[in-house]
């Protein structure tokens, strides 16, 4: 999450599988967004139903900052990482239902499940300050239940590999970091593991539907940098099926999608937050990956937020794969008639623009997830005047219809967790998730109202 001003506003067997519970055609979206624009200025349409909080799941009293990585819904529960444990609650969020301990504290939360309710997590194994993040878990979302619980070793036998992330796809949980790469099966089968002492080792992976993606970093010839490579592998055998060399100057890579597959990358300039400069669209359906669009990030002031050193990750993005539309927010500079923000929609096979919202005034606008009629769900921030709510923008005129403004009695609450926190959110069942993946102490900023997760909705 990057920082705001006190206006609220930031300154600067293979199974298929739906992300967050909503059909994988979308991206879980995190608080806030981040500019030029024609000047236009809308907060939404009038009108939209009054929500209720539904349900509200504290701040944990911690004395440090903390990861909570997690956040899903499923048809049965809304699942949220906390401290050391994964909790499971009734959909409106109200009533704990289960709690899985772990180890120690999360170290990466896969968005991906598939109908199942199967999903992959990363932990530490232990809960002490010299704690790694050796363990794999798959968990089952819908039971309640840590289906098993794995350790890397690398090819020379070498146990305790520590990862950086984990994710699934293609009926494979994969995890990787600075460390190397290793997979299993989903019934705990190991099928592939990093590479000793290796000049190359896999990054990280990106799940998703049948597909795991690679990134490949070799060393250089002095060792001070790496050469990236986007690689399309076998679920099963790690074989590469396509592959793409990535430009020299790519110091990071964050795939967004595998299919299509979108690569957002950095070349070491972005924006702050942002962690991106340019964002590819590659054909992998042949040996050798083609470039299809370049989608210059830096220069449009587009603002998606990707953590700096991981594969997957990328929020305040969303993605309709039938039109190949990619929805990215951006600021409003305040010489061109802001302060706020907008939406626009850009086509991955071309790059160019499709359209753009009008300038939500004084308040955040932020891509959640796209419906299976193509239109756009999005979160308008909450203001000192007035709470938060959820508006639909339609893919063709990009006007916005308010579907759910949220109780004033939380927009400092909603204020706090678009700021400072760092947060997902899903929407289905006409409720909006919010989960925050990590745990601190209050702030004079945020009042101590912020929740660690709450959900609103009319139902």
């Amino acid at each position: 999450m990057r920082p705001s001003s006190p206006s609220g506003r930031r300154a600067k067997p293979a199974l298929k599988l739906i992300a967050g519970g909503v059909l994988a055609v979308a991206l879980v979206s995190g608080c806030g967004s981040g500019g030029d624009d024609d000047g236009g200025k809308s907060g939404g349409s009038s009108g939209g139903a009054q929500a209720k909080t539904l349900g509200k799941v504290a701040m944990p009293k911690v004395g440090k900052e903390t990861n909570t990585m997690g956040t899903w819904v499923t048809d049965t529960n809304f699942v949220k990482g906390e401290v050391n444990e994964i909790v499971g609650y009734s959909l409106d969020g109200a009533t704990s239902k289960w709690k899985i301990p772990l180890d120690g504290q999360i170290c990466w939360a896969s968005p991906h499940m598939t109908e199942e309710g199967l999903t992959a997590v990363l932990f530490r194994d232990g809960a002490g300050e010299d704690a790694l993040c050796t363990q794999v878990g798959l968990v089952d979302l819908k039971k309640g239940k840590l289906v098993w619980q794995k350790e890397g070793s690398d090819t020379e036998g070498n146990a305790g590999v520590q990862f950086d992330q984990v994710t699934l796809g293609g009926g494979t949980v994969a995890a990787g970091g600075t460390s190397g790469g290793g997979a299993w099966s989903l019934d705990g089968t190991p099928l592939w593991k990093p590479e000793y002492l290796a000049d190359c080792d896999d990054n990280g992976y990106a799940g998703g539907d049948d597909k795991i993606v690679a990134i490949r970093g070799c060393d250089s010839e002095d060792s001070s940098t790496q050469r990236l490579e986007v690689q399309t592998v076998n679920p099963r055998t790690r074989a590469v099926t396509s592959s793409y060399p990535l430009d020299e100057k790519v110091e990071y890579a964050h795939v967004i999608s595998t299919a299509p597959l979108v690569v957002a990358v950095d070349t070491g300039d972005s924006d702050a937050g942002t962690g991106t400069t340019d964002i590819l669209t590659i054909d992998d359906s042949g040996k050798r990956g083609k470039l299809l669009s370049t989608i210059d990030v830096l220069a449009k002031g587009y603002q998606p937020n990707c953590p700096a050193t991981s594969v997957e990750g990328c929020t305040e993005i969303a993605l309709d794969k039938a039109s190949s539309t990619l929805y990215l927010s951006s600021e409003v500079d305040v010489d061109h008639g802001g302060p706020g923000d907008r939406i626009t929609g850009l086509n991955l096979k071309t790059g160019k623009e499709t359209g753009r919202t009008k300038m939500a005034e004084s308040r955040s606008l932020t891509p959640v997830q796209t419906e299976k009629d193509g239109s756009l769900i999005a979160y308008l921030g909450s203001m000192y005047s007035e709470a938060g709510g959820v508006v639909r923008i339609d893919p063709t005129s990009f006007a916005m219809e308010t579907l759910q403004k949220h109780p004033d009695d939380m927009k400092d609450a909603e204020s706090g967790m678009d700021v400072y926190g760092d947060c997902t959110m899903i929407y289905k069942g006409k409720r909006l998730y919010i989960g925050d993946s990590r745990a601190s102490r209050p702030t004079s900023g945020d009042g101590g109202t912020r929740p660690l997760a709450v959900v609103f909705g009319t139902a």
